[in-house]
């Protein structure tokens, strides 16, 4: 247990982040998941049985001395780290002709300055493991839609994973970006209901994930786009 891999993933306690830290955890590997809720975290852990392989850390990951404080504990309490998944993200299902700016800032800042934010803090690290960045974008990351900040920031995500991986590639650190369509996840509960259509589960998306982790060394996965089968765009 002392020499398996360690996984750091922000917005870990539900969702696509819950369901990557299940896979990995069922694999034995050893996994610390961030969030701004305790209880929620808290929950997620007593859910799986409070494993030892699990650390919960509460912290924002778009404020820098958070997310390198949950890089450092990681590192602390399992001595390395393999893999960073930016996970931490939400959006505010409003457009740029009619929505309420006071949510944006947020927004943009969780989802573009934190992905970039771990990066920084993790990558010394990272280059000790020969390790893997994972940020999850989003399909609104590569198709405009009328107005939407959300893909903004998503579009910004795309553009972070290949401009990182062009820097790390040569300290052998890989960089994925995972792309999901709609998928059922806590992510809609601003929206009011789940969009219309057939979904993905957070499963499916983690199974995505743990796939380009698992990919053989020097073998870098770089996009992939994952939509459920009858989303046209």
């Amino acid at each position: 247990m002392t020499d398996s891999p360690v996984t750091l993933i922000t917005g870990g306690g539900s969702g696509i982040g819950a369901a990557v830290a299940r896979r990995l955890l069922d694999a034995g590997h050893r996994v610390a998941v961030t969030g701004r809720g305790e209880e929620r975290l808290r929950g997620f852990a007593e859910e799986l049985g409070r494993p030892d392989g699990l650390l919960t850390l509460v912290g924002n990951a778009a404020e820098y001395d958070s997310i390198q404080s949950a890089v450092d504990r990681t590192l602390k309490e399992y001595g390395r780290l393999d893999t960073v998944v930016a996970n931490a993200g939400f959006a505010t299902h409003d457009s740029v002709a009619d929505g309420d700016p006071a949510g944006w800032t947020e927004m943009v800042l969780t989802n573009v300055l934190g992905p970039a934010l771990l990066i920084r803090a993790s990558i010394d690290a990272l280059k000790e493991t020969r390790g893997r960045i994972v940020l999850v974008g989003s399909v609104a990351g590569f198709v405009p839609t009328p107005g939407n900040i959300y893909g903004a920031t998503k579009w910004a995500v795309t553009g972070l994973a290949e401009n990182t991986r062009r820097q790390v590639t040569e300290f052998g650190v890989g960089v994925t970006l995972i792309a999901p369509g709609r998928v059922e996840t806590p992510f809609w509960d601003g929206y009011g209901s789940l969009p219309p259509g057939q979904l993905l589960t957070s499963d499916q998306i983690a199974d995505s994930i743990v796939w380009a982790m698992g990919q053989p060394a020097g073998v870098d996965i770089n996009t992939v786009v994952v939509r459920p089968i009858g989303q046209p765009n």
